[in-house]
């Protein structure tokens, strides 16, 4: 606007010069000529030098009106402009302040007052499951790439359980003609593990798990077909490597707040424990049928399952502040074994055929909680439904679909920044459930 009122003023003086020396003119007409010449002359230059800062007005003011309506958005910006703009942050939505310097005599125009703008980086959203205090077997916060977990464990497990074996028959329901069987076992199982696990991206880690196995069994019973009223107690033990484990887990989707993770995992299991079939049976020659002998329990006890097993399982996440939802599926397949014998008294092998154990489906949930930013506490439930077993193509006779149900408490403390301790306590919710577990683990990582 002030270069407009320069160009409207420096109009009028044009004009005001041009009247003066009319009436100059009129004024004094016998002047000499000499002196008329001299001022008209003057007022040539005056008049020159009018019209010289008449251009220069008129240019500046095209210039700046071309700036005002690169400033609102009517005129293109090239991308030389554009180039010189990025990363200078929000002082202009066009020009940077190279381009808003004049030429010349003409204004600055000042650059706009930034926007506020947040201070810092503003943090990503997570893309990993939160961590719980883990309770069952597969974990569900993965190792990032590149790094390396070592987890020495220890699970304590104890179950009681009562047979009564009625061998004869009854005239009447009150009246039994033959024995009674009781049986009466207590069992005790002490496994300490050393688990590794590494990153191969953010998304997938592969596990290694190498077993110790210490088991003791106490069984209180009655000698069959002795007839025989006193008890005695027939105690088996047995230590040895057990299972070598190996697993990978991969995580399916990137979740967040209130959106599930999901994470897919595969285990196979190795026979590498002493399993069943090699273990010597107090039998003299049979186990089984008309003629079996001895008790049939084990005189050392295995160690390991004695099938090659693997085991699907898909692991959800659900974080719901201030808790966080978890559970898992799977499906256990171990794979039939053909020309299986067992070991009975003085070396002698007792032909069993084909062994194909039941399949186990497995189902587990729970809920975790953070008590402070170092201590957790998760509370969950997992069971599982063992198959019946098959011989030769037949189930095998009293073999029955076995369900079994544990309630689970877990406790997680971080000791440091690599490591954490984790305490899980089982109890069985059915008879065939060791009545309790406990397990202590210790993931240092590296």
């Amino acid at each position: 606007m002030r270069h407009l009122y320069l160009l409207r003023f420096g109009t009028a003086g044009v004009s005001a010069i041009l009247l003066c020396a009319a009436v100059q003119a009129q004024q004094a007409p016998d002047a000499g000529q000499d002196d008329l010449a001299a001022q008209l002359a003057s007022l040539k230059a005056q008049l020159a030098e009018q019209l010289h800062l008449l251009e220069a007005l008129r240019a500046s003011m095209h210039e700046q009106q071309r700036r005002i309506d690169v400033l609102q958005g009517t005129e293109p910006v090239d991308n030389n402009r554009l180039a010189r703009q990025r990363g200078t942050g929000l002082r202009t939505a066009y020009l940077s302040q190279a381009d808003l310097q004049d030429v010349g005599s003409a204004p600055q125009v000042p650059p706009p007052s930034p926007t506020p703008q947040p201070v810092g980086q503003a943090p990503s959203p997570p893309v990993r499951p939160p961590e719980v205090a883990p309770l069952f077997e597969q974990p569900g916060v993965l190792t990032p790439k590149g790094s390396y977990v070592l987890e020495p464990s220890m699970q304590f497990g104890y179950s009681s359980s009562n047979r009564v074996a009625l061998v004869g028959y009854t005239i009447i329901p009150a009246l039994l003609i033959g024995l009674i069987d009781v049986r009466e076992v207590k069992r005790n199982t002490l496994t300490g593990a050393l688990a590794v696990r590494t990153g191969l991206s953010n998304r997938l880690e592969v596990e290694a798990r190498v077993p110790y196995v210490y088991r003791s069994d106490a069984t209180v019973s009655r000698e069959l077909f002795t007839g025989t009223a006193s008890e005695r107690v027939f105690d088996t033990s047995g230590r040895a490597l057990g299972d070598i484990e190996m697993a990978a887990r991969y995580q399916l989707n990137d979740g967040g707040a209130d959106k599930p993770y999901y994470v897919a995992g595969l285990r196979f299991k190795s026979r590498t424990g002493r399993d069943p079939f090699q273990v010597v049976t107090d039998c003299t020659q049979r186990c089984v049928g008309e003629n079996a002998t001895g008790t049939g329990l084990p005189l050392d006890l295995p160690t390991g399952s004695g099938f090659y097993s693997l085991q699907p399982s898909l692991t959800w996440l659900f974080p719901s502040d201030p808790a966080v939802f978890f559970g898992s599926i799977s499906y256990l397949h171990s794979f039939k074994r053909t020309g299986v014998s067992r070991l009975v008294l003085d070396g002698a092998r007792e032909p069993l055929g084909t062994i194909e154990p039941g399949k186990i489906f497995g189902v587990n949930f729970g809920i975790g909680l953070a008590l402070n930013e170092k201590a957790s506490l998760s509370l969950g439930y997992d069971h599982s439904s063992v198959g019946r077993t098959r011989q030769n193509g037949v189930t095998v006779p009293g073999s029955v679909r076995t369900q079994l149900g544990t309630l689970l408490m877990g406790f997680s403390y971080r000791l440091g920044k690599d490591r954490t301790l984790n305490v899980s306590v089982g109890a069985g919710l059915t008879r065939d459930t060791p009545d309790v577990s406990i397990s202590v683990r210790l993931p240092m990582t590296f």
